[in-house]
């Protein structure tokens, strides 16, 4: 043969080896339980780094299961679970696992209910044999499940979260964490994930994230732009205070808007609060509230309670655009998916805040030029003036 075929095929042969060992090591299919267990099937889940194995038994429906959290912390607890009736945790029949202080390793069953409790409870099936463990780095829950025709093919749902003085803490609600849900069919062997797809709910939170990052974020900034520095401008005349007007009336129309879908949301989610998110809000609105009031309380220019009114009305105003802006971002960590958002809406505080600094330096271009022009002015009248008296005099 060849020479060069020859090599040719060693090296191909060592590359499907290569890929061959490499894809192993990569899925499920390619680990070693520490006793040697065998599973029919795994599947690799698709978030939190997570894989479920198990052997179905059609015989008296049971099925034996290892769920298996890769590079796992001892410092936090693991969850794997089946929910007959939606998706989601609330309502599903979970196994739990973490390791105590002492180092050996706690297993238990629970019944998830809406505020996210783990605490120990019995399932709407039997569990035979749960245990767990933590080797190389992973935590494993093993049990047998006996199952009914439902639970055959149904919602599952997997978690993780911190564990605090040897009892489990509530796990995060964004990110991976709130997209580890899917369907299992023991049967079949397939595996399919649900987290990604866009709910009513989700809906309604993109809904919410628009309406106040637009309101309070956008129109509202643009407003006390217009109104600090059009003014200077003698061409803007009085319709740079018309301007501020709609942006800041449209900004608080939309914003209540955004406020009502927050507060719809909060009652649709029962036992999920954003405590930080929420107490900004109520300030927020409440305070856009007074600012709108206080127009109906405007002094004339000339009134003796003007500049009182003109300092209540500009530190309500910034006030309220800086929390506006710090709860934005306080939003976008609740909807953590959409991290595109929250990079378009840096840009948009970047070109306003472009905007800003050259209209403040242009601002006060005009006002020294101005000043100098009154000054000349002034000076020369006063000649011309000391002048005329003198030659009057003479």
């Amino acid at each position: 043969m060849d020479k060069s075929l020859t090599t040719t095929l060693l090296f191909s042969c060592f590359l499907l080896i290569s890929l061959s060992v490499s894809s192993l090591a990569q899925s499920c299919g390619g680990y070693s339980f520490s006793e040697n267990q065998v599973y029919s099937t795994c599947v690799d889940l698709s978030q939190l780094s997570c894989s479920l194995h198990w052997n179905y038994h059609t015989s008296n429906t049971t099925a034996d299961i290892a769920f298996r959290k890769i590079g796992a912390s001892t410092s936090n607890w693991i969850a794997w679970a089946l929910n007959p009736t939606r998706q989601g945790m609330d309502g599903s029949q979970a196994l739990v696992a973490y390791q105590q202080s002492n180092g050996t390793m706690r297993t238990y069953t629970t019944q998830v209910d809406v505020s996210g409790n783990v605490q120990p409870a019995n399932l709407s099936f039997r569990v035979h044999s749960i245990r767990a463990e933590y080797a190389g780095g992973d935590m494993i829950i093993f049990a047998t499940l006996q199952l009914s025709d439902s639970l055959v093919s149904t919602n599952q749902v997997w978690q993780e979260g911190p564990v605090t003085g040897d009892n489990p803490g509530p796990h995060p609600l964004t990110g991976q964490n709130r997209q580890s849900v899917g369907t299992v069919d023991f049967v079949s062997g397939s595996v399919t994930s649900t987290g990604g797809t866009t709910t009513p709910k989700d809906r309604k939170r993109n809904v919410h994230g628009v309406l106040n990052a637009v309101s309070w974020g956008i129109l509202m900034p643009v407003g006390i732009i217009i109104a600090r520095y059009l003014k200077v401008f003698k061409s803007a005349g009085p319709a740079w205070f018309y301007l501020h007007a709609i942006c800041q009336t449209s900004g608080y129309a939309v914003g209540v808007a955004g406020w009502a879908t927050g507060i719809k949301l909060g009652s649709d989610s029962p036992g999920i609060t954003y405590n930080t998110h929420r107490k900004l809000g109520i300030t927020i609105f409440a305070l856009g509230t007074l600012q709108v009031l206080a127009l109906l309380l405007r002094p004339k220019p000339d009134h003796k309670y003007r500049l009182y009114w003109n300092i209540y009305h500009h530190t309500i105003g910034y006030t309220t655009v800086i929390l506006s802006i710090v709860n934005i971002f306080e939003g976008f960590e609740a909807l953590d998916r959409e991290k595109n958002w929250k990079k378009a809406y840096i840009g948009v505080l970047i070109f306003l805040g472009s905007v800003a600094v050259v209209l403040e330096a242009v601002t006060w271009l005009i006002v020294i030029k101005r000043k100098k022009t009154a000054s000349s002015d002034k000076h020369v009248n006063g000649v011309n003036g000391y002048g005329s008296r003198v030659q009057q005099t003479a």
